[in-house]
């Protein structure tokens, strides 16, 4: 039988799948994998659901699934498929935003309930560290004490995952979800069905089956993934340029310092061209601070995500 054909992984797919109100079993099984609550989920109100007008308007800048559970605990999930310069303060700074977010004039703080961003990471954030599952809390590093109930963030690095099919059977529910997120599309719709038997895994399932078989559906997952796959070689050009341009700075600075500002001159002046904006100088970025450099190439390549999009 024909393989499904469709990667979960796709923001389009993965949007659809666990997006979609009639499809909440699966998300509130995929949350209750990754984090492990003492309490756990059991409902869930997404309050962005899918909506196939978005991806045609071109409005739906951010791909994210935002989700209240019957606590009234908040959950933000994402796929993304790139890693960059900042990713983790992007991260970081959406999640507090929508704690923050949270009060309206004249609440009281006590009426803050918890966050959870969750980032699913096509590639590897941390070479050094080869775990798939990072979970950062509000902690006191000298006594451990935990601001419980506050703000969590999780990462799910599936470059790093390895599992196989016969471990399957006696794998962890993150681990078959995982699993699923990077080989559903590999599998036929029964072969998939009779490996993970479970209802959300059958919703699942039966999602991405009426992608690939519903016409309207179908080309718009090839849309996104014919712009993922343009976005993934304009990073891997511009990373070129870059070292190429910070090897020639830092040799003519003579020290590592200036081969990483280099490189940052490098990466700010090729995402300029491919956005077609005026090339800044060498001259015109040497004054500015690393943070400020920083932010301008965050900056530059949200512009360029969004462009694609």
């Amino acid at each position: 039988m024909q393989p499904i054909g469709i990667r979960p992984t796709n923001d389009f797919a993965f949007k659809k799948t666990f997006g979609s109100p009639e499809n909440k079993v699966a998300l509130i099984s995929l949350l209750n994998a990754i984090l492990t609550l003492p309490v756990p989920i059991v409902d869930v109100t997404i309050e962005n659901p899918f909506n196939l007008q978005d991806f045609h308007d071109d409005k739906l800048s951010i791909l994210d699934i935002r989700a209240v559970d019957q606590r009234d605990a908040i959950y933000d999930v994402e796929m993304q498929l790139s890693t960059y310069s900042g990713l983790i303060k992007r991260i970081v700074f959406y999640g507090c935003e929508v704690y923050a977010g949270q009060l309206r004039a004249g609440d009281d703080y006590s009426e803050l309930k918890p966050v959870y961003s969750i980032c699913l990471l096509q590639g590897q954030l941390w070479d050094e560290s080869p775990k798939v599952h990072h979970a950062f809390r509000l902690v006191d590093r000298d006594s451990g004490r935990l601001l419980e109930e506050t703000f969590e963030i999780h990462t799910l690095e599936l470059g790093w995952y390895n599992l196989k099919e016969s471990e399957l059977e006696t794998a962890s529910l993150l681990d078959r979800w995982l699993y699923w997120l990077l080989h559903a599309h590999q599998y036929d719709a029964a072969t998939l069905l009779s490996l993970f038997p479970q209802p959300e895994f059958q919703k699942a399932t039966d999602s991405i089956y009426r992608i690939a078989k519903k016409t309207e559906d179908k080309a718009m997952y090839d849309t996104r993934e014919k712009a993922i796959r343009d976005q993934q070689w304009i990073f891997n050009a511009a990373r070129r340029e870059a070292r190429e341009e910070g090897r020639g700075e830092g040799r003519g600075e003579g020290r590592a310092e200036g081969r990483e500002e280099g490189e940052l001159f490098g990466k700010i002046r090729m995402l300029q061209n491919l956005l077609s904006f005026p090339q800044s100088t060498v001259e015109e970025l040497k004054p500015k601070s690393r943070t400020e450099l920083e932010t301008l190439e965050t900056e530059l390549q949200a512009q360029l995500r969004k462009r694609m999009k």
